[in-house]
């Protein structure tokens, strides 16, 4: 079938529009007619270059939310007429992931940036220039209105909760959420800071209250995303460019520091402050995606005391078991993702990425219409 998709072409360059053949599902595949889709740092820094296996030209976007359309022969957990949210691709054969670790999948890296099958076809190509185009970006490609999808990385929704609220499900919200409910799983009454208050630090925030955390601490360096913290629950908030964040928070913690720290800025100064914020024995988990060659300087001293630090991956959980749970919060009013989402129509959606990268939006979605 015939799809309208937005095509990366060229590095650090704008979407263009391009009208593109889709190929049908195979028997472990579905079809899924997209209604919306998240923008998600990880677009962004691909697009930039630094995701040198993700080929040229592809269709990025890997927070999508739809419809299926069609089943492939061999497919078991939905039918068509069926709700979706699209995430992470995964192997589902070696040891992590039979281990419910899919997130740390050892075919992870080619499953979600090669752009291909695993068998090295495209679900993608271009009648006008004649050539594949990367699809199979996290195993969907969702910046299109149409997607080929495993089985694996699709999970049934309920109906009554309007898909365009859920795409970001996929991605940014459960790597936050999961980072403070599944991997850092920080005790009742106890403090946490998060550096970075974007789509996955406010998800890590709103999960830090569900979690119990009495002093929760917001440090970004945007006052609207600040403001946004307040709303959501935060105790502190702090901007980093008018004042240390590191002293800021001893001094609210009696001069001992976080227990808990979630770094998803990606930026190497903010991850050797998330360090120095913990107390003896803290733990840091690292969400941020850095460009490729980032580096970080670590004081040895600070490293020690029993502190760890450990970078977490698509908020270390099974999406088909986590995402229904961050729905129930949802229906509960323990996760107003809607107060993070700002929707765009597709046809602005290079608006959108700029707007993101700005951090004059949370969270970007983008509507198929």
């Amino acid at each position: 079938m015939l799809i309208k998709a937005a095509v990366h072409r060229e590095v650090g360059q704008p979407f263009g529009f391009e009208t593109l053949k889709l190929d049908a599902p195979r028997d472990h595949e579905v079809l899924v007619k997209i209604v919306a889709t998240g923008v998600c740092h990880t677009d962004v820094i691909t697009r930039d270059g630094h995701v040198p296996i993700t080929k040229l030209p592809c269709v990025l976007g890997h927070e999508g939310a739809g419809i299926v359309l069609q089943v492939g022969q061999s497919v078991t957990n939905v039918v068509a007429g069926d709700h979706v949210v699209l995430s992470f691709a995964s192997c589902g054969q070696c040891d992590r992931c039979l281990d419910q670790k899919p997130s740390y999948c050892r075919k992870f890296f080619t499953q979600n940036f090669s752009g291909t099958r695993e068998d090295g076809s495209s679900t993608l190509y271009s009648p006008q220039t004649h050539e594949n185009v990367c699809g199979c970006f996290f195993g969907q490609s969702s910046f299109a209105d149409h997607a080929i999808v495993d089985q694996r990385n699709l999970i049934k929704v309920d109906k009554d909760i309007p898909l365009e609220l859920l795409g970001p499900l996929g991605c940014g919200f459960q790597t936050g959420a999961g980072a403070v409910l599944n991997f850092l799983k920080p005790a009742v009454g106890s403090s946490l800071v998060i550096f970075g208050v974007g789509a996955v630090g406010a998800a890590a925030l709103m999960a830090a209250r569900i979690a119990g955390c009495a002093m929760i601490i917001a440090v970004d360096i945007h006052d609207n995303r600040l403001d946004l913290a307040l709303e959501l629950g935060a105790h502190h908030v702090i901007n980093a460019l008018r004042e240390s964040p590191v002293e800021r928070i001893k001094a609210l913690t009696e001069g001992q520091g976080a227990e808990y720290a979630v770094e998803a800025s990606g930026v190497g100064q903010v991850m050797a402050n998330a360090l120095q914020s913990v107390r003896l024995a803290g733990s840091v988990a690292l969400l941020g995606a850095a460009p490729r060659g980032s580096k970080v300087e670590l004081d040895m001293n600070t490293l020690g005391g029993g502190r760890t630090i450990k970078s977490c991956v698509e908020g270390d959980c099974v999406p088909a078991v986590f995402i229904p749970q961050l729905i129930t919060y949802y229906r509960e009013g323990l996760f107003p993702l809607e107060k993070l989402i700002r929707f765009y129509e597709f046809d602005a959606i290079n608006k959108a990425v700029a707007d993101s990268c700005k951090g004059e939006v949370i969270k970007a979605v983008v509507r198929m219409s």
